[in-house]
């Protein structure tokens, strides 16, 4: 009689049923967020809170302008670190040093005094988190196979990551700036970010070897090009500068022009490449309307960190039981409707499988949500100060979370599922680019908010939103055709 055993089949690990190495985008993203929303909570009032309540005195108009134009700056960055990736050291080197690059940014907040310290933390902080963005959203769709169903909710289970950031990290560096000031809050956001290195240090090598390759090697001969041309780009920067020509007060305008370039520049180039085929051409060219749906989208949700700001500074009842909230606070209230239910739409989006509504569609429908979002602000114009009662902000933003879910973590999985094969991490910073528009317009657009002028402001500014999600809407079923099989 044969003795015949079977072992049981080891069960595979998984991180909330998605493979495990998300676990470790996760949490570098989610503490990178905490950095960079926890910093940019109090950046505006830093710029324009006075002297003696330890801001930089800068005019309030201006400052929401370098908010917007800074935001801006660090999606566009994302070209910039995705080329890098593509060309010469591959995404997860990049997403390395890019983290690195954050880190020392927000210690510069925290330790150089006045306009010197803004400016280098700024640039650090706008630099990295455009390398992390880009090059963690390219490993993240490394991680599944091709119609992998799970990869909507894999991006959403992502994004988690970065709203559980987003959330906690307002609350801790408000606090402490209610406390000890500014820069302690500076501090914090270099701390977050620190840790959040740590644990990405730890696990990085067992991330899959597409983040390790790079997709489309330059040539060892042009690299010295592309270093002169740099090191030439950053001279002329600096001559602008010291000449007075890129000023504070133009830099959203600056940005915004270099935002229209880099866009027209990126479509142009993948549409006429050599090295993408004609099926590949057909789904850029279907991105492009979901490219202006998203930008509209972020032109109205960035102003959360721009006119939003200055309205719950100046228009919001802040007061609890006695107690008054302190301004960043607010922007910590999104993002707990994001951790409440992004696993929701995870779920529902991998329970109807391929039933689930396609990528286009979800992308119109959360910009017709957001324009809603905004007239809702409306039967509150007029109230004067203080006058907006804390829960109708609250509901609001439920709002905005509402359409962020069926915008960001889709247009990010899109991005990814529409990539020419020579253009992967490039496809990706072009759906931030989208971002980056967006960002820069809602500093643009805090030219034109004032108190006396609200309801026109929320009122034109939603319905041109909701107008633009339903041109999509009815584009859906030709772009359908042209993303050819992609949902």
């Amino acid at each position: 009689m044969s003795d015949t055993t079977t072992s049981p089949r080891r069960r595979e690990r998984t991180f909330l049923g998605h493979p495990t190495q998300l676990g470790t985008l996760f949490g570098v993203e989610m503490w990178e967020r905490f950095s960079f929303y926890g910093m940019q909570g109090i950046l505006l009032l830093y710029m324009y809170y006075s002297v003696a309540e330890g801001g930089l005195a800068i005019d309030q108009g201006v400052a929401a302008g370098i908010v917007g134009a800074y935001g801006g700056t660090v999606y566009l960055s994302t070209i910039v670190a995705a080329w890098v990736a593509d060309r010469l050291l591959g995404p997860e080197r990049v997403l390395f040093g890019s983290a690195v690059a954050v880190m020392a940014g927000h210690i510069a907040l925290a330790l150089l005094p006045g306009a010197a310290g803004l400016a280098v933390g700024l640039v650090l902080v706008a630099l990295g988190s455009g390398g992390v963005k880009a090059n963690a959203s390219t490993i993240v769709a490394s991680l599944y196979g091709p119609g992998d169903d799970r990869r909507d909710a894999g991006f959403s289970i992502f994004y988690l990551g970065v709203n559980i950031g987003a959330f906690v990290g307002p609350l801790l560096t408000g606090l402490l700036q209610t406390t000890w000031g500014f820069h302690a809050g500076f501090g914090l956001a270099a701390v977050g970010m620190a840790l959040g290195l740590t644990q990405y240090a730890i696990n990085r090598r067992k991330l899959p070897a597409i983040g390790w390759t790079v997709p489309n090697p330059l040539p060892a001969a042009a690299r010295t090009r592309v270093l002169l041309g740099a090191v030439a780009a950053l001279a002329v920067i600096g001559v602008l500068v010291a000449a007075g020509i890129i000023t504070a007060d133009r830099l959203k305008w600056i940005v915004f022009g270099i935002v229209v370039v880099a866009t027209v520049g990126y479509f142009s180039l993948m549409l006429t490449s050599p090295k993408v085929d004609r099926t590949e051409r057909r789904r850029v060219l279907a991105f492009l309307p979901m490219w202006v749906a998203s930008a509209v989208f972020w032109a109205i949700f960035q102003q959360i960190f721009t006119v939003l700001t200055i309205y719950a500074d100046e228009r919001l009842d802040r007061s609890l039981f006695g107690w008054e909230m302190p301004v960043s606070w607010a922007q910590s209230i999104e993002p707990v409707f994001v951790i409440l239910l992004a696993g929701v739409y995870a779920t529902v989006w991998t329970k109807l499988g391929p039933r689930q509504p396609s990528s286009p569609m979800k992308m119109a429908i959360g910009t017709v949500v957001v324009g809603l979002g905004f007239l809702l602000f409306v039967p509150f114009a007029g109230t004067g100060p203080n006058g907006t009662p804390l829960l109708a902000l609250v509901v609001i933003l439920l709002v905005f979370c509402l359409a962020e879910l069926f915008t960001s973590p889709v247009g990010q999985s899109l991005s990814t599922k529409l990539a020419p094969r020579a253009f992967q991490t490039q496809m990706v910073a072009l759906f931030f680019l989208s971002v980056s528009m967006g960002t820069v317009c809602s500093g643009l657009l805090a030219d034109y908010y004032s108190p006396e002028d609200e309801a026109a402001y929320f009122g034109v500014t939603g319905v041109a939103a909701i107008v633009v999600g339903a041109v999509v809407i009815a584009l859906v079923p030709r772009l359908k055709v042209l993303m050819g099989g992609v949902r």
